[in-house]
């Protein structure tokens, strides 16, 4: 009996590397051969409606057409009535006149993909749904901008302070503050999300991963998000995107 089931294992282990070696020499010779890979890694590269952000995603197929993912994402977030503009100063950044928080977003989520329809061959392309469910943590940096400031002698400088929209007027502002002014009083916002999506794959080879994404994410914050003054802070924020996905698939 043990003898039997140690020959069986060994077929099985030379088969499979057998298998391998010759899908490995099929794709070094510029051949496709069409297999399912249970693997897979990407990377992406995405605008939404409010601004822009980095992907990444490990997917494994639970079956023939379904895989489980696991994505982690990072974006800005700005608010739709965010304007830059210039008060024309001498060596001024352009600024964002009423922004009280710059944003910075991390998702991490789980989710399933299902194809609805599978790659004739390396010429076609493969269409797939997604749905995520995750949570995510909101960086929110208060907003700081150059104002003048007279010195003892008469002379006018240029001072960072914070973005008080009950203090400052859009003629008492010079510019935009240094990016790395109000760390130090840098909130967090946890929340959820939940995302829904089209992907249109189109790898010359199975073994890659070239895509198109479109969809649609829900995020949730249970303390509301502040970002432009003389507007509602928001605890549920709606965005559409569009990316670009790329990576490779194993067995």
């Amino acid at each position: 009996m043990m003898e039997r089931f140690s020959y069986s294992f060994l077929l099985l282990f030379l088969g499979s590397l057998c298998f391998s070696q010759s899908t490995s020499q099929a794709i070094a010779n510029g051949q496709d051969p069409n297999v399912l890979y249970r693997n897979e890694m990407s990377f992406g590269v995405f605008a939404h409606s409010r601004g822009f952000g980095l992907n990444f995603m490990r997917a494994k197929h639970v079956t023939g057409t379904r895989k489980r993912l696991l994505e982690i994402e990072a974006l800005n977030m700005k608010h739709p009535k965010e304007i830059k503009i210039s008060n024309n100063a001498d060596n001024s950044k352009r600024f964002n006149y009423g922004k009280l928080n710059n944003i910075l977003l991390f998702r991490a989520g789980v989710g399933y993909q299902t194809t609805i329809f599978k790659r004739a061959d390396r010429k076609s392309v493969e269409i797939r749904t997604a749905y995520f469910v995750g949570a995510n943590v909101t960086f929110a940096k208060p907003n700081y901008v150059l104002v003048y400031r007279d010195a003892s002698s008469g002379n006018k400088f240029q001072e960072s302070v914070r973005y008080d929209p009950e203090v400052h007027t859009i003629d008492s502002i010079s510019g935009k503050g240094p990016l790395l002014d109000g760390l130090a009083e840098l909130k967090v916002y946890p929340g959820f999300y939940a995302k829904a999506n089209l992907s249109f794959e189109y790898a010359p080879f199975s073994n890659k991963v070239k895509a198109i994404e479109t969809g649609v994410i829900f995020d949730y914050y249970p303390k509301a998000l502040p970002i432009m003054a003389h507007n509602p802070a928001e605890n549920f924020i709606v965005t559409l995107y569009v990316g670009f996905v790329f990576g490779k698939k194993w067995f």
